[in-house]
């Protein structure tokens, strides 16, 4: 899909984005101890990484399933070997181009045939909203819980005037959609519809044990894929820091203005690990190692698109 690659503005957002990427890392390279990071990523622990890669691999598969339960719900029928084909693809398109939602969007319109685009975006949609929201809320009760708590884990002001805001607007959502709901109109029935769709895939009686369990199961395996990637570099980080550090770490990515996240995730890494006791330098290498295991366990999802270019060659 080719989702504005002929538009010059498309273009130059791209290049602003790859361009924002480099300046961040090189700035945090000579800002955070460049060469420590690397003699830290060179004495990686294999034993580590490889744990890491196993529980980003889980972790995708898992969020295939979670994407063909969720579609399903809304009429799409497909195989759970075309799921895991499709995700790895769209992982490999977002990894590539800026922006972090164009293979995504690609999956979307691939799966439209037997409910209509609409239907299929709101099931990628979804599936991806379902697992922000788990590790939100995992982040937000680890603060609750931490907060203020003898012995647990310390929330500097800065931090905490950057997670107080963001938890009270995400907390809030659910409170604006609801009141949505009492505009008249076009507005409420498209609001009617769109909540009917959410509930019938995620939050009805006998879908939403599901969706608890796959949604426990890939954030488990993406915040430990990070904390594995920060013991494989020196850091050991405690259970209360992988659940209330590492999400806001991760949550950076969401931001559009580099390309995956690499530079902004960085940053954040290299801010809070001295929360938890670490050197600057030594979130910089974590998260690099996690930017590098992930690029590796999206390699296997090449091998259809090879496949596929072998046989229209013949």
């Amino acid at each position: 899909m080719n989702i504005g690659t002929r538009r010059p503005g498309g273009r130059l957002i791209r290049a602003l984005q790859v361009m924002v990427s480099l300046a961040l890392l090189a700035v945090l390279w000579r800002a955070v101890g460049g060469q420590d990071a690397l003699r830290s990523l060179a004495a990686a622990d294999p034993r580590w990484l490889a744990l890491a890669f196993v529980a980003l691999s889980l972790q995708t598969l898992l969020s295939a399933v979670r994407w063909r339960v969720t579609a399903q719900r809304l009429g799409q029928r497909f195989t759970l070997c075309r799921a895991v084909s499709e995700y790895y693809l769209s992982q490999i398109v977002n990894q590539s181009l800026p922006g972090g939602m164009v293979g995504d969007v690609g999956r979307a319109v691939r799966a439209r045939h037997q409910a209509g685009l609409m239907r299929a975006t709101q099931g990628v949609i979804f599936e991806r909203l379902s697992g922000q929201v788990v590790i939100f809320l995992i982040m937000a009760t680890t603060f609750a819980v931490t907060y203020g708590m003898q012995g647990g884990l310390y929330w500097p002001l800065w931090v905490r005037s950057i997670i107080v805001p963001f938890i009270l607007i995400g907390l809030a959502a659910p409170v604006v959609f609801w009141l949505g709901g009492l505009l008249p109109g076009p507005q409420r029935r498209a609001l009617d519809s769109l909540w009917s769709a959410l509930h019938r895939s995620l939050l009805a009686r006998d879908v939403l044990p599901f969706q608890i369990v796959l949604g426990l199961a890939t954030a488990t395996c993406t915040l430990s894929a990070f904390a594995f990637c920060a013991r494989a570099t020196g850091t050991d980080l405690s259970l209360a820091e992988v659940l209330g550090i590492v999400p806001l770490i991760l949550f950076t990515m969401l931001i559009p203005i580099s390309v995956s996240g690499w530079g902004l995730r960085e940053g954040a890494a290299a801010a809070l690990f001295p929360v938890a006791g670490a050197a600057a330098s030594a979130g910089l290498a974590a998260s690099i190692a996690y930017g590098l295991i992930f690029v590796t366990v999206l390699l296997p999802g090449l091998l259809p698109l090879v496949k596929n270019r072998r046989s229209r060659a013949h």
